[in-house]
Formats: C-alpha cells, sequence, structure tokens
C-alpha cells in the first residue's frame, strides 16, 4: 500500500502499487492528460512505471524542462521510425537530445537530402497522428544481440556488446517499430506535435575519423506552436551571426585542411585577440596575479603523475624524441604547480596566484570541430591560486567579482550560476567536499547571487561554480570556472610551511574567465554580428580624403591618431567617397573622418559614426577625445544604449 509524497508535501495513499499516470489520473484528469513522465524518489521514469513503495512522485508535463527533453527524445525515435519505413535499408546508430533539439545518426547508402527530409517529416506527422503506444520492454543481453541482429542492426549489436555485463538492458516499441534506449519517454506519439527537421550533415561513428561516415539528421521539438516559431526566428539570426560568415566577410581569420582544428588568425582578427589579451593582462594585474609562461612540450611522466594522461591521453597530442614521450599541453595546471614548488613556500606566500595566457592543444575528434568555436589549438585565460582551506571562500568572492567586471566590459550583464557538488567517484575526504561545498555557496550567497545545484557533476577532485552568459538572442554560453582542488598538488608533490611548522598541501582553485580566446572571439562576432564595440574594433577610424589635395593632411591625422594609441587608416584610393564610405560601412568600422577642401582649410574632420549617423564637423582635438570617450567606456555603451 505505497504513500506517495507530491512536491507540495501533500500525501496520497493507495491500496496497491500503480504507475506515474494512475496517480495523476487519480489527482485530476487534466494533469494525467498532460503527464508525460515522472521523477520518482528523484529518478526520471517513464509515465507506466510501477511505483510499489512509499515514494516521493513529481509529475513531468510539457511545462518542466525534463517533459520537452523527453518530447526531444522520444521525437528522435520518431525520426528513426519514418526514416526506416521510407529508406528500408538505413541502419539506425544514436539518437541523443541536444541543446533546443535532437538528432539521429544513419549509416545509409547515400546522402540523405533536402527533399528526403521533407519527406520524412510527412511521415513523421503522420506516425504522431496514429497516437502508438510507446512501451518499454526489458530484455537480456542475450536477447537484445539475438534480436537486433535478426533485425540487421549492426551498430545496435556494437552498442549492446559494449555495456557492462550484467547491465538491464531496454528497447522502446512503438506500433512494429522498436530501438534500444535507456528512456523515459512520453506515452505515445500523439504527443509528438510540434517538431521540425532542420538540417542533414555528416558524421563519422562514435565521432572518429577513422570510422565509416554516417547521415546525422537534426530536428527540434517543443511543447507547442509559439516556441517553435521562436525557436525557427533565432536560429534564423544566428545564421546571419554565423562567426565563420562575419570572420570572412570581416577578413579576421580563416581555416584549412592542411591544419585542421588550427586558426590562421588574419591582421584585423588578430588585433582583436591582442587587444583582449592585453587588457586581460593590465586586469589580471590589478587583482593580484603574476604572470608566467610554461613549456609547450612536457614529459608524458608529469601528465602520468598529474592523472591526465590515464584520463585523457586519447585527446593528448605525442611525440618522441631523444628515447623520451613527450605530450603537446593540453591544459596548463600541472606546470603550474611546477612554478609553486621552485622553492619554500610558507602560509605567508598565499595565496598565490599564477596566471598564463596558455597556449593548448588537444586532439579533439574531426566531427566535433567547428569554426574557431571548437578548435585543436587555443589559448586560455588560465589562472591557479594556490591557497589554504581557510583562503577558499573569500577568493572565490573576490574572483567572482573580478568576473562580473570583466562581463560588463564586454557588453554581458547577465550571468548565470551553477554550482557542480561532489560525483560518487572522487578524491578528498567527506570532511574537505563540505568545506570546499560550502565555501563556493557561501561566496555566491553572500553576494546574493541565484545559483542551481548540479548535484553529482563537480571533478573528481573537487567541486566547482560555472559560470555562463546570455547573448542578445537568448543563447546560453559556459564561459568561466572556478574548481576547487584537493588532489593534484598532492600528487605533484607541492608543499608549504604552515603555522604550525609543518609542510602541507595547498588547496588550488582552477580559474579562468574567457575560456579560450577562440571560442571568446567567436561569441563576440556572433553576439555582435561582428559591429564591434569601439575599444575592440580592429580598426577604429578610417579617414578619407575626397580628391588627392587632403592626401597630406589625412595620412598626418592617421600618425597622429595611432600614435596616440588608436587604430586610424588613411584610405587615399583614387575612389569616389560615396564608394570608400560603403567600403568602410561594409567592414563595420566605428568612425569615418571624411575630409574635404572645407575640413583641410579649417584644420576640422567631418565625422560619420557607425550606421551612417551625421556626428557633424569637428576639430581634431573634440574627435580624439569622443574617441577616447568611446573607448573607455569599453562594451558598456551597448548596455547602456538598450537601457
Amino acid at each position: 500500500m505505497p504513500i506517495i509524497t507530491l512536491p507540495d508535501g501533500s500525501q496520497r495513499s493507495f491500496d496497491a502499487p500503480l504507475t506515474v499516470l494512475e496517480v495523476a489520473a487519480d489527482i485530476g484528469a487534466g494533469l494525467a492528460k498532460a503527464t508525460l513522465a515522472g521523477r520518482v524518489n528523484d529518478v526520471l521514469v517513464d509515465a507506466s512505471f510501477v511505483i510499489e513503495s512509499d515514494s516521493t512522485l513529481a509529475i513531468i508535463t510539457d511545462r518542466d524542462e525534463e517533459g520537452v527533453e523527453a518530447i526531444r527524445h522520444s521525437t528522435a525515435h520518431l525520426l528513426a521510425m519514418a526514416t526506416q519505413e521510407i529508406f528500408p535499408g538505413a541502419q539506425v546508430t544514436i539518437g541523443p537530445v541536444i541543446d533546443d533539439g535532437f538528432f539521429y545518426d544513419f549509416a545509409f547508402e547515400r546522402p540523405f537530402t533536402p527533399e528526403d527530409l521533407e519527406k520524412i517529416e510527412v511521415r513523421m506527422s503522420e506516425l504522431a497522428k496514429q497516437n502508438l503506444a510507446i512501451e518499454r520492454v526489458v530484455m537480456s543481453r542475450e536477447q537484445a544481440i539475438e534480436t537486433f541482429t535478426e533485425m540487421g542492426e549492426e551498430y545496435k549489436v556494437h552498442i549492446i556488446n559494449e555495456l557492462p555485463e550484467g547491465e538491464e538492458i531496454s528497447v522502446y516499441k512503438q506500433g512494429n517499430w522498436m530501438d534500444l534506449c535507456r528512456g523515459p519517454h512520453v506515452p505515445s506519439t500523439g504527443k509528438l506535435q510540434v517538431f521540425k527537421l532542420t538540417k542533414v550533415a555528416g558524421a563519422y561513428w562514435r565521432g572518429d575519423s577513422n570510422n565509416e561516415m554516417l547521415q546525422r539528421i537534426y530536428g527540434t521539438a517543443w511543447a507547442n506552436k509559439k516556441q517553435l516559431k521562436q525557436y525557427v526566428r533565432r536560429i534564423e539570426e544566428a545564421e546571419k551571426r554565423d562567426h565563420r560568415k562575419i570572420g570572412k566577410k570581416l577578413d579576421l581569420f580563416h581555416m584549412q585542411e592542411e591544419a585542421p582544428g588550427m586558426v590562421f588568425w588574419h591582421p584585423k582578427g588578430w588585433s582583436v585577440y591582442n587587444t583582449i589579451e592585453s587588457y586581460m593582462r593590465v586586469q589580471q594585474r590589478q587583482n593580484g596575479y603574476q604572470e608566467i609562461k610554461t613549456p609547450q612540450l612536457v614529459d608524458l611522466s608529469l601528465w602520468e603523475r598529474s592523472g591526465h594522461a590515464d584520463k585523457f591521453s586519447d585527446d593528448m597530442f605525442m611525440l618522441n624524441s631523444d628515447e623520451r614521450q613527450f605530450a603537446v599541453k593540453p591544459m596548463n595546471c600541472p606546470c603550474h604547480v611546477q612554478v609553486f614548488n621552485q622553492g619554500l613556500r610558507s602560509y605567508r606566500d598565499l595565496p598565490l596566484r599564477l596566471a598564463e595566457f596558455g597556449s593548448c592543444h588537444r586532439n579533439e575528434p574531426s566531427g566535433s570541430l567547428h569554426g574557431i568555436m571548437r578548435v585543436r589549438g587555443f589559448t586560455q585565460d588560465d589562472a591557479h591560486i594556490f591557497c589554504t582551506e581557510e583562503q577558499i571562500q573569500p577568493e572565490v568572492s573576490d574572483f567572482i567579482d573580478f568576473l562580473h567586471d570583466v562581463y560588463k566590459d564586454f557588453g554581458f550583464d547577465e550571468v548565470i550560476y551553477r554550482l557542480s557538488t561532489r560525483p560518487e567517484n572522487r578524491v578528498g575526504s567527506d570532511e574537505d567536499w563540505d568545506a570546499a561545498e560550502k565555501a563556493l555557496a557561501d561566496a555566491l550567497d553572500n553576494k546574493g547571487l541565484p545559483w542551481q545545484e548540479l548535484p553529482g557533476e563537480g571533478a573528481f577532485y573537487g567541486p566547482k561554480i560555472e559560470f555562463s552568459l546570455k547573448d542578445c538572442i537568448g543563447r546560453i554560453w559556459q564561459l568561466g570556472t572556478v574548481q576547487v582542488d584537493f588532489s593534484m598538488p598532492g600528487r605533484l608533490d607541492a608543499k608549504y610551511v604552515g603555522v604550525d611548522d609543518q609542510r602541507k598541501a595547498p588547496v588550488m582553485l582552477h580559474r579562468a574567465i574567457l575560456g579560450s580566446f577562440e571560442r571568446f572571439i567567436g561569441i563576440l562576432i556572433e553576439h555582435y554580428e561582428g559591429v564591434f564595440p569601439t575599444w575592440l574594433a580592429p580598426e577604429q577610424v578610417s579617414i578619407l580624403n575626397i580628391t588627392d589635395s587632403q592626401s597630406e593632411y589625412c595620412s598626418k591625422l592617421a600618425e597622429k591618431l595611432n600614435k596616440l594609441g588608436f587604430r586610424a587608416q588613411a584610405d587615399l584610393r583614387n575612389e569616389k567617397i560615396g564608394f570608400k564610405i560603403r567600403q568602410h560601412t561594409i567592414q563595420k568600422v566605428p568612425y569615418q573622418l571624411v575630409i574635404g577642401d572645407k575640413e583641410l582649410e579649417s584644420q576640422t574632420v567631418a565625422v560619420r559614426a557607425r550606421g551612417g549617423e551625421d556626428l557633424g564637423v569637428m576639430s581634431v582635438d573634440d574627435f580624439i577625445a569622443h574617441l577616447q570617450a568611446d573607448v573607455a567606456r569599453r562594451g558598456r555603451v551597448s548596455m547602456e544604449k538598450n537601457d
């Protein structure tokens, strides 16, 4: 006779075991109709899950994030079913939920076309209208292998063989179609009414370029048509802002096959990069960090001692020299410990804040590479704080203030905070974890910041706070992080002399604000659609002559502005002034100074702001003062305009 405790604390008693859906029906017919899944004792389950003993229960509908995920997961199965009905030779592989949608990978004899996607989407709608029941079936390993072998699903058999011995294998059936899956799923295909297939692309099996190429169909699914419409509009806006297209248009960078996942920075793009690095260097120095530089190649033994070789060896580039094996640096932390270890440290030296613009390389799967957002060679604004346990909370608190100031300077004022706590497999004592988690939570609470806990999502060596930004079209980007590390300092023999004259391992805080420069610049390009704030713009001022008689004045003016630290260029081409204005407008230059005979005679400038705004005629000194004020506002000017 189970007693069910609902989220509001109320309880319901039942005479016999019953399903999540039956509990919902007992509460009300409307809730039963809306039920998609349930959370029983904090575990997501199907609506058909039978509750046999006293339990907590939350009914999941399409108003819940988990409900929308169930819709997307089930729509991925609907896609696979429709595809195999239209193309019987297609084999299914994997079909996970991703941000705002889902995809499914298929092995098929030819690439799918946009016309194929239209046919598949029509068939999906037909299957949804049939309201086919979605049923979970548990099989033994042998049964599952036999079933999918008979179906000719070689990839599914491969997946089953990779599962741990004794693991429960669940299969979901709808109509005469089935798929291997953990679930949960919605009760029937009738719950899947609002979806759209978006694109098709190639993808390697398991993301490995040595494996066969598959066809990946992407789609999205939502609770209602309004949400879908908003999403489509957002996608169209994101397409316009694609950093790869804008990067090419503005001549910022390029990528090429001879260096996959590596960026070729052009002069204008490198200007943006260097401006950011110079800014961060000043900010870090003002916040008590000391800048260091560590080697690119380090003997593999260091990575073995730090634990990275065991966990990340597949992602590390290796080479042999002098009968030794070296790794190209995939991260900076073990090298920073080596700097800490030089000389005997005292508690009086702590906290010690070491920062590096560390160039790192990781062998990311070729299928995951995406412009400068996901690369193999990147630079991090990386820093490590060596401190005592008592210093964790104040150091994290100071870091949050630092991070907020930086984000505001780049035009971001909405930050999302998530605290990831201890995973099941971890190092360190429970007392250490208690203290570290409390320190991070206190740092957030003391500032009155709203945060979400992610239970079990911490690193094996300690908890962490993740900081995410929302861009101008509502996309979330995870950037900054601060992580507490109990493990690495001890593994790499880091010690300091405490107040009691005993040698102790320091706590190590891993922290970053921008993440990688490459990805952050990609985000900035898309957020601003290439219209960088003046302080970041590769070219801040274009000086345009109308006739040759103004050329010398334009050249001297450009020289003066550049000596003052601005980025100015004189365009002295023998072209009509309208053509020049259009060219520099396309390049999104913040200011254009148009120089004719009147300006030459009066030693003034006619100022056009980006967007075509005429600021009128100014003296050179007045324009310089205006430009200095604009640069000093950094990205905060964009927020003022939006207020």
